[in-house]
């Protein structure tokens, strides 16, 4: 017992004085580790007399529990300073001002394309994408597109090999070969990306955004082209009436081909869409020529078309009041700050969205 004693008084002193963590597990390791002192003394059980045993195994665990109590109180003792110096050289000040909190606002392009993806989705066109470097066959060969014609010059298409096999693609119409390729008919989609063309000014710029709509199906014809393109114009700008009127044009693609007006006047200084006498292009569409069909191996005797292209970019300009296509691609905040939307303000519905 008095060795128990002796050990008890030593190891008491110690844990009592001015320890750190280390310096008290070192202490647990003396005492209760695979040799420590404590250890050893349950190990010279077998070896006392047994009427001696009894006693000397109460006192040891009695020490035992003692030392241990003392220890884990000494640790958790440790901590609570460590926390609580920690809480004083880090305290918070509540009485000072908030931190400025600045909020990111969403493109006006990217704003536009989720509006016209809410609209087209409405009347069941479904939206697919395309690679932004696209084959030459895509491109313009499975358009209908002729070798002669002036979008294949290499002042017009950003070319990506002397072959001019690979190219950033001009349009995302090639979309829609993908699309036809890939599946069957009937088909309803519209194919929202970025297109590139060498071409730089006010109203123009080397990539911009477009969205081509085709909808393929058997008895499609030009009333059902005029039907969507006149419910997606209202809605887009939104407008209960609207003056629009097809031109005849030509595209590769489609036969017959149109140019689409629509009526607008200038009050207070601002364009003012579906009313006036002036007239103002916004987009091409046509009826799908029948060799794009069956360049993608849709049957022509049952199955018929309309696509159309429009200028996202310019889309955005004429809805919001913007002046300069190149504004978009110059990355100033002060002038997405003024024409960006809130991302935290935006209704469910695409329509009567605030800046």
């Amino acid at each position: 017992m008095s060795d128990i004693k002796k050990i008890k008084d030593e190891f008491i002193s110690k844990i009592k004085g001015n320890l750190n963590l280390d310096q008290v597990n070192k202490i647990k390791t003396d005492l209760f580790g695979k040799n420590g002192l404590i250890s050893s003394q349950f190990k010279r059980l077998g070896s006392i007399e047994s009427s001696e045993r009894k006693k000397f195994a109460s006192d040891l665990n009695f020490v035992k529990d003692e030392l241990q109590d003392l220890i884990n109180k000494k640790i958790q003792e440790i901590e609570t300073k460590k926390i609580n110096k920690k809480l004083e050289n880090e305290k918070v000040d509540i009485t000072l001002p908030e931190r400025p909190f600045v909020c990111g606002k969403i493109h006006p392009v990217s704003q536009v394309i989720d509006e016209i993806s809410s609209i087209f989705s409405e009347i069941g066109f479904s939206v697919e994408e395309g690679p932004d470097i696209e084959n030459e066959y895509n491109n313009f060969t499975a358009l209908n597109t002729p070798d002669n014609h002036p979008a294949r010059d290499m002042h017009d298409t950003f070319y990506l090999d002397q072959k001019k096999e690979l190219l950033l693609r001009t349009h995302t119409s090639p979309v829609q070969i993908r699309t036809m390729i890939n599946g069957k008919p009937p088909f309803k989609i519209i194919a929202p990306g970025r297109t590139y063309r060498s071409d730089s000014d006010q109203t123009h710029a080397p990539m911009f955004h477009q969205v081509e709509g085709l909808h393929i199906d058997q008895n499609i014809n030009m009333s059902h082209l005029k039907g969507c393109l006149n419910h997606f114009i209202k809605e887009f700008f939104e407008v209960d009436k609207i003056k629009m009127r097809f031109r005849p044009s030509h595209f590769p693609f489609t036969e017959p081909s149109a140019e689409v007006d629509i009526g607008y006047q200038i009050q207070n200084g601002k364009i003012k869409i579906g009313e006036g006498n002036k007239w103002l292009e916004i987009l091409g569409c046509g009826m799908v020529h029948p060799n794009v069909l069956k360049n993608v191996k849709v049957d022509t005797k049952k199955f018929q078309g309309y696509a159309f292209g429009i200028g996202i970019d310019r889309l955005a300009m004429l809805k919001y009041g913007i002046n300069d296509l190149r504004a978009f691609f110059e990355c100033d905040y002060r002038w997405l700050n003024n024409f960006g939307f809130d991302p935290l303000d935006v209704p469910t519905n695409y329509r009567g969205r605030s800046r």
